[in-house]
């Protein structure tokens, strides 16, 4: 319990500042939410500042905002598009990032986790030479350009998949492949140093000289100590993969998160940024926190060491 308290509050903390240095960061930006392409008259640039709150000073703009969040769980509303509130444009925007997200994530640990076993398991032959050839392949191509080859080479010839848009089941596909494949290589890297490691380890070698096989030692002995390092890369790589596939999203036309993320900075819309960045510091935290508790579990010299 005190090890759980204790990254609580990290998280409680980290989410402050981060959102604390957001406030301040996007009001120093140049520019101003309500200069489009059309200069508007100075009398109305005022009342909209009043009307948003943004003609009072910075600080008193802080305390009103942590206010309205505490109090009524109040983001705000959006500087750009007119009688809009942030929380319902996160609340729209969020299940298809999450969908997105879950599936890519499950993509790479489906096929990341076996490569990386079966390359540890043949070290230094071929398989682990080809398998680990295909994780820095998989790791060097950026999605923005795996994502178009997707479109053309699988996009366009099998019947039922989506190239673009939200609408039926099997338009996840794609977007999915080409967030998770970057994701998938990390992993096969990450599971093969872990198992390597575990392999030679005194307590496998150990459970070799008591007869134990091949299969045993690699499922029952080695995995969970070879794990580690993947399960603490997945909790910040599932929370970016949620709120930062802005690139895949907007080559798929996926109405997420990461859409939005671009928009509001382009556009200066204040309290859609800061409500984007709690969301995603939020996730990241939890995320953190969950991958703080299965490091405990898996290895029981990090709870004795708090």
């Amino acid at each position: 319990m005190r090890f759980l308290i204790k990254r609580v509050l990290q998280g409680v903390f980290v989410v402050f500042v981060l959102e604390t240095l957001t406030f301040f960061l996007v009001r120093a930006l140049p520019g101003n939410p309500f200069l489009g392409e059309r200069k508007l008259p100075d009398y109305i640039l005022a009342q909209l500042n009043s009307l948003y709150g943004l003609d009072a000073g910075a600080w008193e703009q802080y305390a009103r905002y942590w206010k309205a969040i505490l109090l009524h769980g109040d983001f705000g509303p959006s500087l750009v598009r007119e009688g809009v509130q942030v929380s319902e444009m996160i609340a729209q925007a969020f299940p298809a990032s999450l969908l997105l997200g879950s599936i890519a994530m499950l993509l790479a640990i489906v096929v990341g986790i076996p490569a990386g076993m079966l390359a540890a398991y043949h070290r230094n032959h071929l398989p682990d030479t080809l398998l680990m050839l295909g994780a820095v392949a998989g790791i060097c191509i950026p999605s923005f350009v795996l994502a178009p080859l997707l479109e053309i080479s699988l996009g366009m010839h099998v019947p039922g998949l989506s190239v673009a848009g939200w609408d039926d089941s099997l338009c996840v596909v794609l977007p999915a492949m080409a967030l998770g494949a970057v994701n998938a290589a990390y992993v096969a890297r990450l599971t093969r140093g872990g198992m390597v490691e575990a392999l030679s380890s005194d307590f496998v070698r150990t459970a070799r000289a008591k007869g134990a096989g091949p299969s045993r030692i690699l499922w029952r002995h080695a995995l969970r100590s070879g794990l580690l390092p993947v399960v603490a890369y997945l909790g910040p790589a599932f929370a970016a993969l949620i709120t930062g596939s802005f690139v895949v999203e907007t080559c798929f036309q996926v109405p997420g998160l990461g859409l939005h993320f671009v928009n509001a900075t382009t556009d200066r819309d204040y309290f859609l940024i800061q409500g984007l960045v709690l969301c995603y510091g939020v996730l990241i935290v939890l995320a953190n926190l969950i991958v703080d508790i299965l490091l405990a579990w898996l290895n029981p010299r990090i709870r004795s060491a708090e």
